[in-house]
């Protein structure tokens, strides 16, 4: 839920750009033009610049799912998180931002799920109205979900499948970050340091999320950098960002036992993502791309045993158009109905090297069409289908295979439904 004083064109509608009474332009959370200058959460307050008094504000968001998954002609439903945002302003230039997040309700010894964590904790100092840092736990800016992931900013009741699992969304890590926004040209930059990933905890199936911290005892022997650069022209919205991360934290004579590089970016990890974003009378267009490539998976692999991957890909496009855009009745026009269509074409072993084993399922394409409808500007009722199609599964990845197993499908559908809020 990260806010910045920095432009911001939001997926969801054609959300025209505010700008705040110092003259910057102002983070727009709004859903339609006519909603702007209430569509605005607690945690803005603290990210117009030069507020010379202190203040708390509490804050926050969640969802609620339902899936039906027709293939195994199971049901869910989970609160899938709640998320409190407090934040504090100590002076004009200097705040704090935090989240603490409780994931599928709960918590319990000897339980299969939910997870009780920091989403992001950092102090902002801002330098002047266009520049500021941050440091603590952070979000990178990498993606369109990472750092504007709540519900009521992306179409479908799951996050995109690409900035789930190829960029692992909502991803956090210990560093110090540096934002700008120029002041001659709709353009603006960060760059960041982290602590970087640990190979010893890549998941196969799961691209890289497994190898983060997220703030929990880093070993920081690796480094991590990011960059982002945003350009806006009209009513389109352009992204570049890239990462390039060591991943193997070990001390050097620990990492020569396991042949693995030592030092900042030991056996590095990089990813390098674009989006384009567009908004206008009632369409929100949007698409994505991203690589990862891990040239040196073949040592991970003779090292942990992991089956991790050499290159991995995304790439999803989206469009969206809503309803009631040109409503004649007033009671209408500050609500909104959005219908959407996704596709979605990832491959989480794009490559394999030599001494691992390829896994058709993680080729995957994902058809998604549903609706948003927004009452109100910060609650939304959501619902969607989404059909799936792998490739095939490898019969070498099965341990102990159970006979009676059915075999596996290629296709499958599954409906969702949710509940989202913001405040």
């Amino acid at each position: 839920m990260h806010k910045t004083l920095l432009i911001s064109l939001l997926s969801l509608a054609a959300a025209s750009q505010v700008y705040a009474q110092n003259g910057d332009i102002k983070n727009n959370n709004a859903l339609t033009p006519a909603q702007q200058l209430i569509a605005s959460t607690g945690e803005d307050s603290l990210n117009s610049y030069g507020a010379g008094h202190a203040r708390t504000v509490i804050s926050g968001y969640g969802e609620v799912h339902y899936q039906r998954d027709f293939n195994s002609k199971t049901s869910e439903a989970s609160l899938k998180r709640a998320v409190l945002f407090v934040g504090h302003q100590f002076t004009g230039k200097i705040a704090f931002f935090s989240e603490l997040e409780v994931e599928d309700a709960k918590v319990e010894a000897g339980g299969v799920s939910g997870e009780v964590s920091m989403e992001q904790a950092y102090l902002k100092f801002s330098l002047n109205p266009r520049q500021y840092i941050t440091a603590g736990l952070i979000l990178p800016r990498i993606g369109i979900v990472n750092e504007n992931h709540l519900p009521i900013n992306f179409n479908g009741v799951e996050r995109p499948l690409v900035e789930q699992l190829v960029i692992p969304s909502t991803w956090r890590e210990i560093g110090v970050g540096f934002y700008g926004q120029s002041t001659a040209l709709p353009f603006t930059y960060s760059a960041a340091i982290m602590n970087g990933l640990n190979s010893a905890n890549f998941e196969h199936g799961s691209g890289f999320k497994g190898a983060m911290a997220e703030g929990q005892n880093a070993q920081a022997n690796s480094l991590g950098l990011t960059a982002a650069v945003q350009y806006f022209a009209g009513n389109f919205k352009f992204q570049l960002s890239g990462y390039m991360g060591g991943t193997t934290p070990l001390r050097p004579t620990a990492a020569d036992t396991l042949q693995l590089s030592s030092g900042f970016f030991g056996n590095p990890l990089m990813l390098g993502e674009a989006d384009v974003q567009y908004n206008n009378n009632g369409w929100a267009v949007k698409a994505l791309g991203t690589f990862v490539s891990l040239p040196d998976a073949s040592h991970i692999n003779r090292a942990y045993d992991h089956n991790v991957a050499s290159q991995m890909y995304g790439a999803y496009a989206e469009v969206a158009y809503n309803l009631l855009q040109k409503a004649k009745i007033t009671k209408w026009q500050s609500k909104q109905l959005n219908v959407f269509a996704r596709y979605e074409a990832l491959d989480l072993n794009a490559a394999i090297p030599s001494n691992g084993l390829t896994d058709g399922t993680l080729k995957q394409t994902h058809l998604l069409a549903g609706f948003g409808y927004f009452p109100i500007p910060h609650v939304v009722v959501k619902a969607d289908v989404r059909l799936l199609t792998t490739g095939d599964a490898n019969p070498a990845l099965v341990l102990n295979p159970n006979p009676n197993a059915a075999p596996y499908k290629n296709n499958n559908t599954f409906l969702n439904i949710a509940l989202g809020y913001s405040f």
